[in-house]
């Protein structure tokens, strides 16, 4: 077919809709304009251009919903959260304050639910949170995080030191509770803390510049776990 014919045929075509459109009554035009906007909805009809511009509309619209979300639940936390509110306590004792101006909801491309920066500051990732109780247990590793920087000589890229506090967070945070292993898809009775702490704190160990393999992040885990998990400062046990 040429391109004129196209032209032709694409003409008569819509010729023949609005035909039939105008030969609707009231109630069949808004059914018909119901069925038209569900369409447009789920992508029916679109350009491949607009398409795109749905889909970056959408996940745009998603982005925002979920980091207000993020920031209220993260205010929530800070007045109301017990374990949040004693460690910014000991925070403000140790000379490292936190806000929410110090605890931004970024979005993180790594498959983690937060991160702590040497500044002091406490990254929360709204795009990878389950829930609010997702991101007190979040807060509260990040700031176990703050808490070691604050008052031991901390440097990060010495992997024992890094394994220390990564042993720390992961068992006085609660993110090593059973339930939340449960959610993980971890299932087990049988010192089930202690090899959650150890799994947690190799996987973190990895991404530091100084560690070569798995087998050196779990060397280093193992070589400071008794010290560390036994230290439960500022806590006087395992929350």
């Amino acid at each position: 077919m040429s391109t004129g014919d196209k032209e032709e045929h694409t003409s008569a075509r819509s010729q023949k809709y609005r035909d039939q459109y105008l030969a609707m009554d009231v109630e069949e035009r808004k059914a018909f304009g119901m069925w038209t906007r569900a369409m447009r909805a789920i992508g029916m009809g679109l350009s491949e251009e607009e398409k795109k511009e749905r889909q970056a509309r959408n996940e745009y619209d998603k982005d925002v919903k979920d980091c207000t979300q993020c920031e209220k639940w993260r205010n929530e936390l800070l007045q109301t959260s017990p374990i949040v509110r004693f460690m910014s306590q000991h925070l403000s004792k140790s000379g490292a304050p936190v806000s929410q101006s110090s605890m931004p909801c970024i979005k993180c491309e790594e498959m983690r639910s937060g991160g702590f920066a040497e500044d002091g500051t406490i990254q929360l990732c709204y795009n990878r949170l389950f829930g609010k109780g997702h991101l007190e247990t979040t807060m509260a590793h990040e700031m176990v995080h703050a808490y070691d920087q604050a008052n031991f000589a901390l440097d990060w890229y010495n992997l024992d030191h890094h394994a220390c506090t990564e042993i720390r967070a992961a068992s006085l945070s609660g993110d090593c509770r059973w339930s939340q292993e449960v959610m993980r898809g971890n299932v087990g009775f049988l010192k089930h803390h202690q090899t959650c702490v150890k799994r947690r704190a190799v996987l973190s160990l990895l991404s530091n510049p100084s560690c070569k393999s798995k087998k050196h992040a779990e060397a280093a885990v193992n070589k400071v776990f008794q010290s560390c998990f036994t230290d439960t400062r500022p806590f006087d046990e395992i929350y």
